[in-house]
């Protein structure tokens, strides 16, 4: 019991620190922004006139630290959940400058009416603290994973079901270090005493309370996708220790339930499913970036087209370019193009799935796709019209029909154009991996469209661009 206290009060200690630390660089970063706005505002641009004492704007900096800060609050951006992405956590600080900005006006025309400033210093402001605390929450973020990585601040796991959902689960928490989770093992109604990855299962599910005790467990993850509601509920009454975090891994009706809005009809309560977020003018928004900017990488990759058409052709017989049939928006088919990765015949049997060690990719087929550099040819879809930059991957038509008899809602992915890229793929989520889940995370960005969605979908391809080892 006495380890279990040292390890919650090293967690907690840690979790503390790390707080006051960001605090305290927000503040320092803050100060450092007025400065180097004011400093541009009245020394570097050329105004008329004395420029005016740095401490006379004493009571406008300090407005302005308390009207970020107060801003950052209540956008939550203290508070610090692990797996957040620090490109969400950099978007957040856009409207909760602006916000603290405006407030910070707002106080010193009220409070400090002596002070005469130009405008353009907010502005300045403005930029500056953008700039300044979004590049110390990555450095920040950067450090804080490294302490995860090291062991310092981990939260002890254990995973409720070692099935696909569980197995799903245990793979992110490995790929992912920095996020500060240790898995510690499984509990599972048919596999006891055997070990599923590598992690062991040490009881059933009915055991979560004594094993939560035993092995000073900190957060407990259900993976029962398919486990009906009474169980769930009979599963969390076994926990009764309540400084154990509880998260259930969702079926697709409940991703479907954190869609629904309560409305009425005159009076009469309803339960409405969100539609679809793409439609109207965002569906114009939409095609407008598509087009833009495939035509804009097109014309910049060229010369990169040009030189793998050439390695193609010298590494085996064949055409250039993979013309296939795929299924896009309305379930219509459409030709998807690819640089040629496999045999010439590699089809001569019928469409048949892509594995790991698939004999029927060539040399370079093999390096094409480790690096997603056979997908390139696909922009020409985007700016033709037959596919989007972000969306669902598209599907042969004979896997269309096979899986949507298997996955409940599939073919309500088709209700959007497909994509090069999407969520499920940069969630790890393609190549020989779980159709089902793939089909949640792609109802999910669906129902959750946004332009800015798209853009952070895009922004973290990129980033994986060159190290996903889940492409074959």
């Amino acid at each position: 019991m006495r380890g279990t206290f040292r390890a919650a009060n090293m967690r907690r200690r840690a979790e503390f620190i790390f707080t006051v630390t960001l605090v305290l660089l927000d503040a320092a970063l803050i100060a450092l922004a007025f400065g180097a706005a004011y400093r541009v505002t009245f020394e570097t641009s050329g105004g008329n006139g004395a420029t005016p004492d740095l401490v006379n704007f004493a009571p406008m900096l300090l407005f302005v630290m308390v009207s970020l800060m107060g801003g950052y609050f209540f956008y939550r951006l203290y508070h610090q959940r692990r797996g957040e992405s620090r490109i969400d956590e950099i978007y957040k600080l856009v409207p909760a400058t602006s916000i603290g900005v405006i407030v910070a006006t707002a106080l010193t025309t009220v409070l400090y009416r002596d002070l005469e400033y130009p405008r353009l210093l907010l502005v300045y402001v403005w930029l500056f603290t953008l700039l300044f605390v979004g590049l110390g929450r990555l450095v920040h973020g950067a450090l804080r994973s490294f302490a995860y990585t090291r062991g310092w601040g981990e939260l002890r796991v254990l995973i409720v079901g070692a099935g696909e959902a569980g197995n799903l689960i245990l793979e992110k928490i490995r790929a992912s270090p920095r996020l500060g989770y240790r898995p510690v093992a499984y509990l599972d109604e048919e596999r006891v005493g055997l070990k599923v990855l590598g992690l062991p299962v040490v009881g059933r599910p009915d055991d979560l309370g004594e094993v939560v005790r035993a092995l000073k467990i900190d957060e407990v993850i259900i993976a029962l996708p398919d486990a009906p509601h009474q169980q769930l509920l009979a599963i969390l009454s076994k926990c009764e220790d309540g400084s154990v975090n509880i998260k259930v891994f969702p079926d697709v009706f409940q991703i479907m339930a954190a869609e629904v809005n309560i409305g009425d009809l005159s009076g009469l309560p309803l339960l409405a499913m969100r539609d679809v977020a793409l439609r109207g003018w965002r569906l114009t928004l939409k095609r407008f970036v598509d087009v833009i900017l495939s035509a804009v990488w097109l014309i910049l990759c060229s010369p990169l087209y040009m030189l793998v058409a050439i390695l193609v052709k010298l590494d085996s017989p064949g055409p250039v370019l993979f013309t296939q049939v795929r299924m896009g928006l309305d379930a219509k088919p459409f030709p998807i193009f690819k640089f040629r990765s496999m045999r010439e015949d590699a089809e001569k049997d019928g469409p048949q799935w892509t594995t790991h060690d698939d004999p029927r990719i060539t040399r370079f087929g093999r390096f094409l796709r480790r690096t997603s550099l056979d997908e390139f040819p696909q922009f020409i879809n985007v700016f033709l019209g037959h596919m989007s930059l972000v969306g669902p991957r598209p599907e042969q038509p004979a896997f269309v029909e096979q899986f949507r008899e298997l996955v409940p809602r599939y073919m309500e992915r088709h209700r959007e154009k497909a994509g090069i890229t999407g969520w499920a793929q940069i969630n790890g989520l393609r190549g020989d991996t779980s159709i089902s889940e793939r089909t949640k995370y792609d109802l999910y960005y669906i129902e959750n469209w946004s332009l800015w969605f798209d853009f952070k979908i895009m922004l973290l391809t990129l980033i994986k661009f060159f190290r996903d080892r889940s492409a074959y």
